[in-house]
C-alpha cells in the first residue's frame, strides 16, 4: 500500500508552488545580497519582498521581521537575546510543555544563575493565566509560552496571558512554530513582543525562520559577524529559503481557513473510526481548543512504537518527532496526568494539506488492524 503520511507537525513537504519560487535564487539569481551589483541587488530584493509576505501573515509591520535558521535559533535569539543585559540572577518564566528549543536556551540561563518558574499546565493541556500570574515576580524580564504544543495540539491562551502581563516591564515570547498555518497568528491579538516561526512546519524548506521583534522591544544578538538582518542576525542570507518562506505565507493566506477546515473535518473522521472499533480510546487535551489538524491519542493496552512498527504504512510519531526516540513519559503528557504505563500508547496523528479522505479510511483500517494483533 502507499505509504500515509501523518506527521505534519514534525514537517512539512514543500509546497509546490515554494519550490517554483526558489528555484531561480538557486541558480540564476545567485548572488549575494550583500554584493553591489544587478545580481546582489535581485537577492536583497528577493529578501524584502519576502519580509513583506512573512509580516503580513502575521500582521506585522516588514521591519519587525528578522530572518533565521529556523525555529530553534529564533527561539534562542529571542530568549538569550532578551537576557544579556539583565542582572546575572533576572527572573523567567515558562511552562513545563514547552519544545526543546525553548527549555534549553532557558535551563543554559538557569545554570548561569538566573532564577527560572516552570509553570505547569492543567489536565487539558493548557497554561492558565493565573498559573503565569502567581509565578511573576518584581524581577521577572521574560515569559515565553508556546502558541500550540506540538504533541496534543493544545492552543495556549496567549491573550489572556498578554493581558496580565500588560502593566508590567516583561518581554512575552511565544514560539507559534506549529500554528502558523493552521490557526490564525495574528501579533497583535496574540499580544506577544517576540513570536518565533519555522518554515519547515508550514510548507517551506528546512532551515530558514523568522523572528518577529515587536517595536521598542529591546533584543541583544546572540550571534557576532557582519551587521546583516540590520545587525540582530549576521550571516549570508539564506536567499533562496527565505524566498520559499514568504511565498510559503503568501499561500497560507490564501488557502489557509479553507483548507483548515477540512483538515479539521478528516481528523475528526479518523478520531471516529478509531473510536467505532476501540472504544477505550483515549484523546489527549479532548476538552481543550486544539490545532485543527493534530490527533494525539493513547491506545490501550500496548506500546506506541510497538503499533507504528506495525502499521507500516502510516508514517506518525509517538509524540513530538524531535524526541520521538526516548520512550519516557514526555512532560506534556505527565501534566496531563497520564501514568507512564498509560503514556507509552499514545500516537500523535497529524494532517496536511495532502491528506485524502482515502488516506484517512486507509489510515484507520491499518492502525485498528495493528492494535488488535498486539492485544490478541
Amino acid at each position: 500500500m502507499k505509504p500515509i503520511y501523518l506527521d505534519y507537525n514534525a514537517t512539512t513537504p514543500v509546497a509546490q508552488a515554494v519550490v517554483e519560487a526558489m528555484l531561480p535564487f538557486l541558480n540564476q539569481h545567485f548572488g549575494n545580497p550583500s554584493s553591489n551589483h544587478p545580481l546582489g541587488r535581485a537577492a536583497a530584493e528577493a529578501i524584502e519582498d519576502a519580509r513583506m509576505l512573512v509580516a503580513a501573515a502575521i500582521g506585522a509591520d516588514r521591519e519587525e521581521v528578522f530572518f533565521t535558521s529556523g525555529g530553534t535559533e529564533s527561539n534562542n535569539l529571542a530568549i538569550l537575546g532578551s537576557m544579556l543585559d539583565a542582572p546575572s540572577n533576572g527572573h523567567l518564566i515558562t511552562s513545563q510543555i514547552e519544545h526543546p528549543a525553548v527549555l534549553e536556551p532557558i535551563k543554559w540561563l538557569e545554570q548561569q544563575g538566573h532564577r527560572v518558574s516552570y509553570v505547569r499546565s492543567n489536565r487539558d493541556g493548557v497554561v492558565e493565566p493565573e498559573s503565569i500570574k502567581a509565578a511573576l515576580r518584581s524581577d521577572t524580564r521574560l515569559v515565553s509560552i508556546m502558541h500550540a504544543n506540538n504533541e496534543t495540539g493544545a492552543i495556549q491562551p496567549l491573550s489572556a496571558i498578554a493581558e496580565v502581563l500588560q502593566e508590567r516591564d516583561v518581554v512575552f515570547h511565544t514560539d507559534a512554530a506549529q500554528s502558523l498555518g493552521k490557526i490564525p497568528v495574528q501579533v497583535d491579538e496574540l499580544g506577544v513582543n517576540l513570536l518565533t516561526i519555522a518554515g519547515h512546519k508550514c510548507y517551506a524548506p528546512k532551515g530558514v525562520g523568522a523572528l518577529y521583534v515587536r517595536f521598542g522591544t529591546v533584543l541583544h544578538p546572540v550571534f557576532r559577524g557582519a551587521p546583516h538582518e540590520r545587525g540582530l542576525r549576521p550571516g549570508t542570507e539564506n536567499v533562496a529559503g527565505i524566498v520559499g518562506l514568504g511565498r510559503a505565507c503568501q499561500l497560507l493566506s490564501t488557502r489557509g481557513e479553507q483548507a483548515n477546515l477540512q483538515i479539521l473535518q478528516r481528523r475528526d473522521q479518523l478520531a471516529r473510526l478509531l473510536w467505532a472499533d476501540i472504544p477505550e480510546l483515549q484523546i489527549n487535551a479532548a476538552h481543550s481548543t486544539r490545532l485543527p489538524n493534530t490527533l494525539s491519542v493513547v491506545f490501550p493496552k500496548i506500546a506506541g512504537h510497538e503499533l507504528l512498527q506495525r502499521a507500516h504504512d502510516v508514517y506518525a510519531s509517538t509524540g513530538s518527532a524531535c524526541h520521538s526516540g526516548n520512550a519516557s513519559r514526555s512532560a506534556t503528557l505527565e501534566n496531563l496526568g497520564l501514568d507512564v504505563e498509560t503514556a507509552r500508547g499514545t500516537v500523535r496523528l497529524s494532517l496536511g494539506w495532502h491528506t485524502t479522505d482515502a488516506e484517512i479510511q486507509q489510515a484507520a483500517n491499518s492502525l485498528i488492524a495493528a492494535w488488535q494483533s498486539l492485544v490478541a
